[in-house]
C-alpha cells in the first residue's frame, strides 16, 4: 500500500470511529466515556499512527522482513537506518564504500530514513534480472515520477508499461546513428561558438586584472557547460536557439539554474514524501513548491509553442529540419501533450547530464595535465582549428581513439546521474531470493562503475588507458579495451541498460566529444584553488545530477594558433 492509499484508509477509518464515539454508539460498549468528534478523530488518528509507526520503523525491518539475513551495512541508527552515514555524503559515495568492503552475491540490503528496506544491486547478473529480464517488474517509484515529473514531464524516462514501449518505438528513429550522425555539424558549430564566447570573457577579464598574462583568467566551468549544452539541445532536438550562450540571463537559462540549485528546503521535502506521500507534500504552500510550478507552467509553454510552429511548418510540408522534434512529428505517433513531456525530458535531463559530464571532465583533466597534453595533442592533429570555422563529422570523432577514451572514463569515473530508483511492482525474486511488491531498488553507477570485482584493483582510479586497445595487437585484448576492460558490459551503469537503457547514448556521447574536443584545443585547464579542489573535499550536490555544489573554477589559459 503506498502513502497516499495508507493515509487514505487511516484517515476514513479514524473518520468513521470518531462519528461512532461521538454518536455514543461505542462508548457504553467499551465502557468509555463519550467523546466529541473531534477529540475522537484526534484520538484515533493518533494511535493508528503511533501502531503503523511502531510496524513499519520497528518490527517489520527489524524482525519480520524476509529480507533480513543479506548482507548489510552495520551501525544502523535505531530509527533511521543509514541515512546519518548517507545524508552527509553525495549520491552513491556510501555504496561505492559498499560495493568494495562488503561481500555479497549481487544483493547488499540496508535501511534508510524510518528504516525503510532498500535493495542495493551490486552483479551484472541481477543487474540484468532488474533491467532486462523482469525490466517491467520493477518500475520508477511513484513519488518521485511525481516530483521529477514536474521539471522533466511524464516522457520517455518515467513512463512506464506498454505507454513507454509505444513511446520508445516512435522515438527510436529520432536517436538512430544515422540521424545523430547528421548532428555532429551543429554538435560542433555551437561548441565552436561557445568556445568563442569564452575565449573573449577570458581575455576581457585578464586584460581588467592585474595578471601577467593577458589570456588566463580564472571561469566557473559548470555554468559555461549548461549554456552550451542548452543551446544545443535547442537546436539539435528542438530546432531552436535560445541564446543561452549570448545571454547567460536568459529565461529559461535561470529557470533551469534555479530548479537545479540545491537547497535544505528541497531536501526536507524529500524527505517528508517518504512518510506524506509526494502529492500531499506537492500542496504545502513552500517556496521549493511555488518555484516548480511556475517553472513547470513556463517551460510547458515553451514547449508547446514549438510545436505550434513546428507543426504549421509541416502542414506547409516545408519541415526540412534534422532535429529530433521534427523526426518525432513527423513519425505521427504522440499528441501534442504528450510531444510537450518528450521536449521537457529532452530539455532538462538532455542539457543537464551533458553539461555535468563535461564539469567533471574539466576537473579530472586539470588534475592530469599529462591526460590533458596528450588529449590536446591528437584534438590539433585531427580536427580543424575553431578559429577556422570548419565542422566535423562522426567519421571526424570516430578516429580519435584518445578521446574516445577519455569521455568514456569520464563518464565511467562521474557518471552524471550517480543514482536510479526501481519498486518491485509485484511479488517477485531476483536471484532467486524473494523480493516483495514495494522493496525499493538501487542502482548505482557510481558505485558499480568503481566495482574493484568488475575494474580491477585500479577501479577508483582515473586512467584512460584502459580504453585503448593493448600495442601487442592481440584481438581479446583489444575487445576487452573497448569496454574497458571490465568483466561484463554491466559494469558501465552509465546510460544503465535493457529497454530503459537512455535512449539518447548516441547523441550524448557525439555531444560530449565534441565538447571536450572543442574546449581541450583551445584552452589548457589548471584547478583553481588547488588545496580546496582534492577530491575528498570536493562538495558535490545530489539531485537529477551530480555537480559541484559550489561550482567548479578552473583557471583557463587561451592557446595560440587554434
Amino acid at each position: 500500500m503506498d502513502a497516499v492509499s495508507l493515509s487514505t484508509a487511516i484517515t476514513t477509518i479514524s473518520l468513521a470511529g470518531a462519528y461512532l464515539f461521538s454518536s455514543g454508539r461505542l462508548a457504553p460498549l467499551l465502557e468509555l466515556p463519550r467523546l466529541g468528534f473531534f477529540a475522537a478523530f484526534a484520538a484515533l488518528l493518533s494511535v493508528q499512527l503511533l501502531l503503523y509507526l511502531i510496524w513499519s520503523i520497528i518490527l517489520y525491518p527489524k524482525f519480520l522482513s524476509p529480507l533480513r539475513g543479506l548482507p548489510e551495512p552495520s551501525g544502523n541508527s535505531l530509527f533511521m537506518g543509514q541515512f546519518p552515514k548517507i545524508a552527509p555524503h553525495p549520491s552513491g559515495t556510501p555504496h561505492m564504500e559498499w560495493i568494495n568492503s562488503i561481500p555479497n552475491d549481487g544483493l547488499i540490503r540496508y535501511l534508510g530514513p524510518f528504516n525503510k528496506e532498500r535493495l542495493f544491486i551490486t552483479s551484472p547478473k541481477a543487474l540484468a534480472e532488474v533491467l532486462v529480464t523482469k525490466n517491467y517488474e520493477f518500475v520508477k517509484p511513484y513519488q518521485f515520477r511525481f516530483s521529477i515529473g514536474r521539471i522533466l514531464g511524464i516522457g520517455i524516462l518515467l513512463a512506464e508499461g506498454d505507454e513507454h514501449k509505444a513511446q520508445r518505438k516512435n522515438l527510436l528513429p529520432a536517436f538512430a546513428f544515422r540521424h545523430i550522425k547528421d548532428l555532429y555539424s551543429i554538435f560542433w558549430d555551437k561548441s565552436r561558438e561557445g568556445v568563442e564566447a569564452m575565449t573573449r570573457e577570458i581575455q576581457r577579464d585578464a586584460a581588467n586584472s592585474s595578471a601577467e598574462s593577458q589570456n588566463s583568467a580564472v571561469i566557473e566551468v559548470s555554468s559555461w557547460a549548461s549554456r552550451i549544452t542548452l543551446d544545443i539541445i535547442g537546436v539539435a532536438g528542438l530546432g531552436h536557439d535560445f541564446g543561452a550562450i549570448a545571454d547567460p540571463d536568459g529565461e529559461l537559462s535561470r529557470i533551469y539554474q534555479q530548479l537545479f540549485k540545491p537547497s535544505r528546503q528541497a531536501q526536507f521535502l524529500g524527505l517528508l514524501q517518504i512518510l506524506f506521500g509526494a502529492r500531499l507534500v506537492d500542496l504545502l504552500p513552500v517556496k521549493r513548491n511555488a518555484d516548480v510550478h511556475s517553472a513547470s507552467r513556463k517551460i510547458r509553454g515553451v514547449c508547446a509553442d514549438l510545436i505550434r510552429e513546428k507543426k504549421q511548418k509541416l502542414a506547409r510540408k516545408e519541415l526540412v529540419d534534422v532535429d529530433i522534434l521534427s523526426v518525432a512529428l513527423e513519425s505521427g505517433g504522440f499528441t501534442d501533450e504528450n510531444l510537450v513531456d518528450q521536449l521537457m525530458t529532452f530539455l532538462a535531463a538532455g542539457h543537464e547530464t551533458t553539461a555535468s559530464a563535461l564539469t567533471w571532465a574539466a576537473y579530472l583533466l586539470a588534475r592530469h595535465p599529462d591526460v590533458q597534453a596528450r588529449l590536446r595533442a591528437e584534438i590539433r592533429e585531427r580536427l580543424p582549428p575553431i578559429s577556422g570555422g570548419g565542422t566535423v563529422s562522426s567519421v571526424d570523432i570516430d578516429r580519435m581513439p584518445y578521446l574516445n577514451a577519455v569521455c568514456n572514463e569520464v563518464l565511467r569515473y562521474f557518471a552524471p546521474a550517480p543514482m536510479t530508483l526501481r519498486i518491485a511492482n509485484c511479488d517477485t525474486s531476483i536471484q532467486g531470493r524473494f523480493v516483495p511488491k514495494g522493496t525499493q531498488i538501487m542502482i548505482v553507477p557510481w558505485a558499480i562503475n568503481k566495482s574493484k570485482s568488475l575494474w580491477g584493483e585500479d577501479a577508483l582510479e582515473f586512467k584512460p588507458e584502459r580504453w585503448l586497445p593493448k600495442s601487442d595487437g592481440d584481438s581479446k585484448s583489444a575487445a576487452a579495451s573497448s569496454g574497458g576492460g571490465a568483466t561484463s558490459n554491466y559494469a558501465f551503469m552509465t546510460f544503465l541498460h535493457g529497454p530503459r537503457s537512455c535512449i539518447g547514448q548516441a547523441f550524448a556521447k557525439a555531444e560530449f566529444a565534441c565538447l571536450l574536443a572543442s574546449w581541450l584545443g583551445r584552452f589548457e585547464l589548471e584547478l583553481h584553488n588547488k588545496e580546496e579542489m582534492d577530491e575528498s573535499k570536493v562538495e558535490i550536490k545530489g539531485g537529477i545530477t551530480a555537480r559541484p555544489a559550489k561550482g567548479m573554477y578552473v583557471k583557463a589559459t587561451v592557446l595560440e594558433g587554434w
